[in-house]
């Protein structure tokens, strides 16, 4: 397979519109692209991550089970996903001041590479990492 796009696009379903729409573009900063109607019901929120797009997406019917919850370790599957940042101390502020839930203080975890790990409003981990 030879792939396309230098990125990729990952999807978010949520029930949760609102409070997930504030987190990816209000305390994130992430650039709206496009809104788009989903066939079948519901809408598609298209945010730039860099040449990634991260779709928040809110289905009709809404679905009835919640992906397990814990992180890293609380199942299989996809547990979190890594964004790149210029000022990681900024962004933290910013996000702790909003009261967002910060799942692991900025860390070193090796020479030139800081993370830190937040939580959106529907318990989604982001990795918030930083190269000087």
């Amino acid at each position: 397979m030879r792939v396309q796009k230098a990125a990729i696009d990952l999807g978010i379903i949520t029930n949760n519109l609102e409070p997930m729409l504030a987190f990816y573009g209000d305390l994130l900063e992430l650039e709206v692209e496009a809104v788009i109607d989903m066939p079948g019901g519901g809408v598609m929120h298209r945010f730039k991550a860099g040449d990634s797009i991260i779709k928040v997406i809110e289905t009709d019917p809404k679905p009835e089970v919640n992906a397990a919850p814990g992180g890293i370790r609380g199942a299989t599957g996809y547990r979190y996903w890594t964004l790149h940042v210029m000022d990681l101390p900024g962004a933290m502020d910013k996000l702790e001041a909003a009261g967002v839930k910060i799942v692991v203080p900025s860390k070193t975890i090796r020479p030139g590479v800081t993370i830190a790990i937040v939580a959106d409003p529907d318990g989604n981990w982001v990795e918030l990492l930083n190269n000087s």
